[in-house]
């Protein structure tokens, strides 16, 4: 998992609580405490899949595209981090056994790791993000 997974979700969740108004990469990068480039980059991605709208000029900004419930913590890694989990074995002895499979046992465990976390973050919409952030106020 990367860090713009964790960064398109805070910036969900923040875009999600300001249902009234565009929000700016500079306020979303101020909340997440990153540079706003890095904000900058994670939007981009979330307004090609549709999840966010921007405007651009005075008065511009993002503002989510979708129904809070319609978007799961799946959809957003699927977007920012899918294949992370995928080990990085070097190159091994290809004439010993161990050398010549590890990359396909591990890559196996590691794809089933990531399906079983898939079905786990199906469960979790931003509705339900910000319904948690709302109750450690």
């Amino acid at each position: 998992m990367n860090s713009d997974f964790t960064l398109a979700i805070h910036s969900l969740t923040f875009l999600a609580l300001q249902t009234d108004r565009m929000s700016t990469s500079d306020a979303i990068s101020e909340s997440a405490g990153v540079h706003p480039v890095r904000i900058r980059k994670v939007l981009s991605l979330l307004k090609k899949h549709r999840f966010i709208k921007s405007k651009e000029g005075t008065g511009g900004g993002f503002i989510f595209a979708l129904d809070l419930s319609e978007v799961n913590l799946w959809d957003i890694y699927k977007i920012t981090s899918e294949g992370a989990l995928q080990p990085k074995c070097p190159e091994s002895n290809e004439k010993c056994i161990v050398g010549a499979n590890m990359q396909r046992v591990l890559c196996g465990i590691f794809f089933g790791a990531e399906e079983h976390m898939g079905e786990y973050l199906k469960d979790y919409t931003i509705k339900e993000v910000v319904e948690l952030v709302n109750k450690r106020q």
